[in-house]
């Protein structure tokens, strides 16, 4: 009994432990499992990040590759029409001379034709001249024939009278001729020699200024959240701050140079710091200021060195150093100043008059200009009231005043300044004009042209510098013609305002033509 019962107890503790044992076994073979399916998880996460990062990788190169390729295509591309543009350009000019040859050669045998025309009409006026002399001689000696001694003396003491006034006006309009021809080459020779000895350069300039990033990161920073950077950028600054898909740049945008070179030192500054928030540009830019009016005063100090000019009053050296940055028609004002106070200084010497006097006109002729967006009123006369201020002598006075002829020059220096003045802008390269500015011109030039009676066409030729007048000649006649060119002369100086000279032709043409059949 005993020994049943014992077994039976051994039996079901046996099964006890079996059943826990397996089920031991079974959770440790499912912990196994599951730890064994995290590590491929994660090992799977590692290979698809791997092949992701390969794939990013292998993208880049390739669009690299495609923009290195796209670039060079691009270049190439661009060489091949720059040189088939190079091309057409010589097929132009080899044209062009072509057609002046052509246009020569017409106009050769045109007045070929013309004097052959001339000297047959020029016979035949001296062969009817002529037998009148010959008619009238008759005349005169049957006259003397019934006169007294007296009278005939008198007679041909009066034609011998005519005849010596005739030789006089033509000896006198000679002479008149020589001493134009002769004031007008040494004219030339004086303006040719200051042109010669001033080697000054000249640059044209723009409203903008472009500011290069270290990388295209930088615009976010440049801009600031919600654009707080630009805002207080350009409300400190007074320019307009461009950020467009430009790679790598910053345009600045204003007509006061000032402003926008003090925004774009700003910008330098701030983007070398590295520190871009509204309090820090703030300080930048006050920081800025101050530094540029010292190198607006060094400027200034540099500019009257450099032009020989001493005794300038301070606040004159600054409003010179200021117009180093401003531009007129795209031609820096303290740069054409300069030149302007060479030129003065060569003619002045030429002509043995004091040249250190002309160095300072032509440096201060424009002054008026550093403070024209300031104050009403034309360039000229702010100059003369800034002048005036710091006690410049009576001749700078004038000679600023009239440089533009505002009012009419009394002094060699004010007349030497309205031509340096003009040498100086008309300079190829020195300024540019508008295309709007330019077509004006040549429309108000023809327009001035049409308004005289007997005018049937008018064309304004090279650049506006020369304006040709074709008349009705049934209605001008050849003295009229003279008298026209100069009130059209008169009427473009009195209505128009031009660099350098412009020449006024008035052309009248008379044709007979007749057919033999």
């Amino acid at each position: 009994m005993w020994n049943i019962i014992i077994f039976i107890t051994i039996a079901f503790v046996s099964t006890y432990l079996g059943y826990f044992l397996r089920r031991y076994l079974a959770e440790k073979k499912i912990q196994d499992a599951e730890t064994r399916a995290k590590y491929i998880l994660e090992q799977a996460k590692r290979e698809a990040d791997n092949r992701r990062r390969g794939a990013d990788l292998e993208a880049k190169d390739l669009l690299y590759k495609m923009r290195q390729d796209f670039e060079e295509q691009t270049k190439d591309r661009r060489q091949d029409i720059f040189n088939l543009e190079k091309r057409l350009a010589q097929k132009e000019e080899n044209i062009d001379r072509r057609l002046d040859l052509l246009e020569k050669k017409e106009k050769d045998i045109e007045i070929r034709q013309d004097a052959f025309k001339k000297q047959e009409e020029s016979i035949k006026a001296k062969e009817n001249q002529l037998h009148a002399l010959i008619a009238e001689e008759k005349e005169r000696l049957q006259k003397i024939a019934s006169l007294s001694i007296e009278e005939a003396r008198q007679i041909l003491l009066n034609r011998v009278s005519e005849e010596l006034n005739a030789e006089k006006a033509v000896l006198i309009k000679k002479q008149e001729e020589e001493l134009r021809n002769i004031a007008d080459k040494k004219a030339a020779e004086i303006l040719s020699l200051a042109i010669q000895r001033c080697a000054v350069e000249h640059t044209v300039e723009s409203t903008v200024s472009v500011v290069t990033l270290p990388n295209d990161e930088m615009k976010g920073r440049v801009i600031g959240r919600e654009g707080r950077n630009i805002r207080a950028l350009e409300m400190a600054t007074g320019v307009d701050v461009i950020i467009d898909d430009t790679p790598e740049a910053v345009t600045l945008s204003c007509f006061d140079s000032v402003r926008r070179e003090t925004a774009r030192l700003s910008l330098e500054k701030l983007i070398a710091d590295g520190r871009i928030h509204p309090g820090r540009i703030e300080e930048i830019v006050e920081k800025t200021k101050k530094e540029l009016e010292d190198k607006i005063r060094e400027e200034g100090e540099r500019a009257a060195f450099d032009s020989g000019v001493d005794g300038l009053h301070p606040e004159l050296i600054k409003l010179l150093g200021r117009l180093k940055y401003r531009t007129s028609f795209g031609q820096n004002v303290l740069q054409h100043s300069k030149e302007v106070s060479y030129l003065l200084g060569v003619m002045a010497s030429e002509l043995g008059l004091d040249f250190k006097l002309a160095h300072r006109i032509g440096l201060l002729h424009d002054i008026g200009k550093a403070l024209d967006h300031q104050i009403e009123g034309t360039h000229a006369k702010i100059g003369v009231d800034i002048a005036k201020k710091y006690n410049e002598p009576t001749e700078v006075l004038h000679a600023i005043e009239a440089h533009h002829e505002e009012t009419t020059p009394t002094t060699f220096f004010a007349v030497l300044a309205v031509a340096a003045d003009a040498i100086s802008a008309a300079r190829p390269g020195a300024r540019r004009e508008t295309l709007e500015t330019y077509v004006k011109r040549l429309d108000k030039l023809e327009s001035i042209a049409n308004l005289f009676k007997g005018v049937d066409k008018s064309y304004a030729i090279q650049a506006g510098r020369e304006i040709r007048v074709i008349v009705q000649p049934e209605k001008i006649s050849d003295n009229d013609a003279l008298t026209l060119a100069r009130d059209i002369r008169k009427k473009i100086e009195e209505g128009l305002e031009y660099p350098g000279q412009i020449k006024v032709t008035v052309i009248r043409e008379t044709r007979s033509i007749e057919y033999a059949k």
